[in-house]
């Protein structure tokens, strides 16, 4: 049996409800991963979150009085009318990564769980680095799917879905070889058997 897109699984997933439960669990991973990002915060900045499912995080991120512009994508329509019906105001666009291209340049990028699901996500962190941040703007990116928590790693063939499987170490790289600069990487959110979301910082010069 061929496998699904991601987007169809995620979809599925907000028909039924699940967004929500995909929010509770990883609020504790997101809230670390926010509080890791150094970005300038003399001036309003702007943001994107890629993957934004229905929205979440872009609206916790506008809750920041500086934050002056956020955005979200995401490839799964249900997800995208939800983030609309949730937060009429927002913004958000329903495209396929890595394909699409956002008119603007932003100081910020966060995706949580986006990634892995791509056949080459080395090419979207180079996407990122050239064509989506601005001079001085920060990625900060957390994945669960990694070679070290190998709880994640029957979750392609249960879900009948591609994940691409790379270690911390091979994250790392990817980052720097698509030019990031100051690249950090942690671990966050351990509970119980869990051993943590893998977090992804770096900076564009």
């Amino acid at each position: 049996m061929s496998q699904r897109d991601a987007t169809e699984l995620f979809s599925e997933w907000a028909d039924k409800g699940k967004d929500v439960g995909m929010e509770k669990g990883h609020a504790r991973s997101v809230h670390a991963m926010l509080e890791l990002a150094s970005i300038p915060r003399d001036t309003p900045y702007t943001a994107i979150d890629v993957g934004c499912g229905n929205g979440w995080v872009c609206r916790k991120i506008a809750q920041d009085p500086m934050c002056g512009h956020v955005v979200g994508v995401d490839g799964s329509p249900s997800m995208i009318e939800k983030a609309n019906a949730i937060d009429s105001q927002g913004e958000y666009y329903l495209a396929t990564l890595p394909e699409w291209q956002p008119n603007q340049q932003f100081d910020l990028i966060h995706t949580m769980e986006f990634l892995y699901y791509l056949h080459d996500p080395a090419s979207m962190l180079k996407k990122f680095h050239d064509g989506w941040l601005k001079s001085g703007g920060q990625l900060v990116a957390g994945v669960d799917h990694y070679l070290e928590n190998e709880d994640s790693l029957s979750w392609s063939e249960a879900l009948n879905v591609h994940m691409t499987t790379l270690s911390i170490e091979q994250w790392k790289t990817a980052l720097l070889e698509a030019g990031f600069v100051n690249v950090e990487v942690h671990q966050v959110g351990q509970k119980e058997s869990f051993i943590g979301t893998l977090v992804l910082v770096g900076n564009k010069k």
